[in-house]
């Protein structure tokens, strides 16, 4: 997923208070909203795209209108690799975290890198997501590699995600292109990224899957 990297999102944090008869801060500021990160590639940025059509920052507009809000953070790189991706992480971890959404390995697939070790560097980036940010609830966006690799790479890439997810116990979001790969009304000319209709889409599935996580967040600051 080749593009423009886009590592957008505000990181603020609101003023300590002054007195100490205070109420907690309203969850519409920044300090008080769950902190998502999204790391990823292409898709995540938001390649061909303005960097408000990314899916990241539409799923913040979901949650705000639900009332659940979040403090995005848009984490991706283009071209990255998952081994890559097991490189860079650590530099992402820098401000602490609530949710960490994982998209990684659909360049993998286009290269057609070998599924097992797209397992292991897998397991790598949720091994030091765990080690530097611990209280940090990790969800794994499935990708999937082009049909025309046939049958059992198809199938191996697949079970790679599940495989990490089981044994790591991460909640497994769907496909991320879901709906939308393969579509050409909904892609670019690429045929790879979402157009501003199919990132509508993607913003959905990623909603869909990490709305529970936000909301469990919220309660347990209650």
């Amino acid at each position: 997923m080749d593009g423009a990297r886009s590592t957008r999102g505000d990181t603020s944090r609101a003023s300590a208070p002054t007195t100490t008869n205070v109420q907690a801060a309203p969850r519409d500021s920044v300090a008080a909203k769950v902190t998502v990160l999204f790391f990823g590639t292409s898709l995540t940025a938001g390649y061909g795209l303005d960097p408000s059509q990314a899916f990241p920052v539409l799923v913040a507009k979901k949650s705000a209108a639900e009332g659940l809000p979040i403090n995005a953070i848009n984490a991706g790189l283009s071209g990255e690799t998952s081994a890559g991706a097991l490189r860079r992480i650590d530099w992402t971890l820098r401000q602490p975290v609530d949710i960490v959404v994982l998209e990684t390995g659909g360049n993998d697939a286009l290269r057609a890198l070998d599924a097992t070790a797209l397992q292991a560097n897998l397991e790598g980036i949720v091994a030091r997501i765990r080690a530097v940010q611990p209280k940090a609830r990790i969800l794994l966006a499935e990708m999937e590699a082009p049909p025309n690799f046939g049958a059992r790479y198809t199938q191996s890439f697949r079970d790679a995600y599940t495989a990490v997810a089981k044994r790591e116990g991460l909640t497994l979001l769907p496909f991320l292109l879901d709906r939308v790969a393969g579509k050409p009304e909904l892609n670019q000319e690429d045929g790879v990224h979402p157009n501003v209709a199919g990132e509508e889409i993607v913003a959905e599935n990623v909603w869909r899957g990490l709305k529970p996580a936000v909301a469990e967040s919220y309660r347990s600051r209650e």
